[in-house]
């Protein structure tokens, strides 16, 4: 986020009416989608268009590629990825049982690495786990998202609730004072979602590449002046496992394209 930006969204907040009383509705809660222009909507659904599908290719040659002491492939374990991933990215961030606490689809992805095929992990943001991601996540396009409805998960989800109505940094600004009080309004010229995450990893235009949804929520806490948390921590599994029940319901769209 710019100088620039950051100053608009101070005021932004500073114009707007003081804090609106409760959360989205669930029958109002809408995709990112929905704000986008026909422009970038029309990117999306061209899977001959869309950028992120680059990344789902890769991915779908990983997901063969044996690898690691084990000389295993992913799909020596899981097979045909479309029946046997359909429908996890939509249940993910999801209780580890061994762990007891939840996990991302990435971190999922590197348990299955260390534990099946003898492998090093792989870096978070790296090319290949965001293949390896969006090409799992892709398998789910069209689902509803269920995460978040294990009952084990009800603390973490509630963590996550915490930190997203939790007021940070320099600007002293929430997640909710931009996705629950001042959606489809402006900040700086880009739509104000209603921050659903449906279709992560996503291809946004201002990275010119594919992103993981920690990437984004490290990048608005750095935009309002906060330390953002490190990847993998538990606050932004919590955020990030509070995000997606928050759009449960919704179907995901991997990999979506955004601004």
């Amino acid at each position: 986020m710019s100088v620039w930006r950051a100053i608009a969204a101070a005021a932004l907040v500073a114009a707007a009416p003081a804090l609106l009383a409760g959360e989205i509705p669930p029958d109002a809660r809408r995709s990112g989608y929905s704000f986008m222009g026909p422009d970038t909507r029309a990117m999306q659904d061209d899977d001959t268009s869309n950028p992120g599908m680059l990344f789902v290719l890769d991915g779908e040659q990983l997901w063969t590629k044996k690898t690691g002491s084990a000389e295993k492939a992913c799909a020596d374990c899981h097979g045909d990825a479309r029946s046997s991933m359909k429908g996890v990215a939509a249940r993910y961030p999801a209780i580890d049982k061994a762990l007891g606490r939840p996990v991302t689809l990435d971190q999922r992805i590197n348990l299955c690495r260390a534990n099946h095929q003898q492998a090093s992990p792989l870096p978070y943001e790296s090319r290949d786990l965001l293949a390896l991601s969006a090409f799992v996540a892709h398998q789910s396009r069209g689902v509803a998202i269920t995460a978040g409805d294990d009952p084990q998960a009800e603390p973490f989800v509630e963590q996550g609730r915490d930190l997203f109505m939790q007021r940070e940094g320099q600007l002293n600004l929430a997640c909710t004072n931009c996705h629950d009080d001042n959606f489809d309004k402006h900040l700086a010229g880009a739509p104000i979602t209603q921050g659903q995450p449906t279709g992560y990893p996503l291809y946004r235009l201002e990275w010119q590449s594919l992103g993981s949804l920690e990437r984004r929520l490290r990048s608005c806490m750095s935009g309002v002046r906060a330390q953002a948390y490190d990847y993998g921590s538990p606050e932004l599994v919590a955020l990030e496992l509070y995000l997606m029940s928050r759009a449960r319901g919704l179907p995901m769209e991997a990999p979506a394209v955004r601004p």
